[in-house]
């Protein structure tokens, strides 16, 4: 009977859980819907960027801008996305060891003497950024920066890293991040915040004019000047959409996860109601023999 009532106890226990890891998977689902909106949200603007630079491009003048000056490499700053939270399954692991790999791939192309500085964005992967240390790099965090920090936030850590990067204390940044393409699918990607790669700027343009009339176009004041204050915009609009994006993936990472626990919990709490029933078969089956055992001996 103990054991009856110990595996009962278990049995209503998994049943919880389950109705637990089945409302995260609902709260992670429509977060998942909130910034999926946001980034339709985001597209035109970013599209309308992509076309002015599109527009200046198509000018034929040369464009000079600090931020696409490349220079020789010996201070790179790699600002990697995870999560504040967890429950989320392997996701901060898989982007570590990531980055492990592009911290090995930044030495051996620009030599084991380069110095690498990791900005952690998200609590769980600052706490597996520490064993960073082993291996010599530098881990830097700032005030209020985290995986859910909003536009205005976003913006100012974008100009910082602008601001290093202009200074000469880095010179070269890149972005690990978890790029969101649904909720079965994410990809890790690596991609170079500064400097700005003209090739990506002339894709980009490119994309958008497809399919445009060629028309000409008046600047005022000169293509280069406006090209100098448009590039900013196009940076921020990239670090908006990264940070939406690895805010997306780590939901869907959570629903991926949630499924997980609760099919699982499913199979336990079967397996618990089969040796329950079991076990309350043996019971009766017993007490029945006891019965008839009991008639014969009169």
């Amino acid at each position: 009977m103990a054991t009856l009532k110990a595996l009962k106890i278990r049995i209503g226990s998994v049943a919880s859980s389950e109705k637990i890891t089945g409302a995260m998977k609902m709260i992670s689902s429509a977060k998942v819907h909130k910034n999926e909106r946001a980034l339709k949200q985001l597209l035109p603007f970013k599209n309308q960027i992509k076309s002015i630079m599109g527009h200046i491009l198509e000018s034929g003048d040369n464009f000079n801008s600090p931020l696409t000056q490349d220079r020789e490499v010996h201070n790179v700053g790699v600002v990697v996305f995870g999560s504040d939270d967890g429950l989320c399954g392997a996701y901060n692991m898989n982007i570590f060891k990531r980055l492990l790999q592009e911290i090995a791939a930044l030495r051996e192309r620009y030599g084991k003497d380069v110095k690498i500085t990791v900005f952690p964005i998200g609590k769980k992967i600052a706490a597996a950024c520490r064993r960073l240390e082993k291996l010599s790099v530098d881990t830097q965090t700032f005030p209020g920066i985290d995986s859910k920090m909003e536009g205005e936030t976003v913006n100012d850590f974008t100009h910082r890293l602008r601001e290093m990067f202009l200074n000469g204390t880095l010179d070269l940044v890149e972005v690990v991040y978890m790029q969101f393409h649904s909720i079965s699918r994410q990809v890790l990607t690596i991609d170079p915040l500064f400097p700005v790669s003209t090739t990506t700027l002339f894709e980009g343009a490119e994309a958008q004019d497809k399919g445009e009339e060629n028309k000409l176009y008046l600047f005022e004041p000169d293509p280069n000047s406006i090209f100098n204050e448009v590039l900013p915009m196009f940076v921020l609009s990239t670090m908006q959409e990264i940070t939406i994006e690895n805010r997306a993936s780590e939901q869907a990472a959570r629903v991926m996860a949630m499924q997980a626990a609760n099919d699982n919990a499913k199979k336990l709490q079967e397996e618990l109601q089969l040796e329950f029933n079991k076990l309350r078969q043996q019971g009766i089956t017993t007490e029945l023999l006891d019965i008839l055992g009991g008639q014969v001996e009169r």
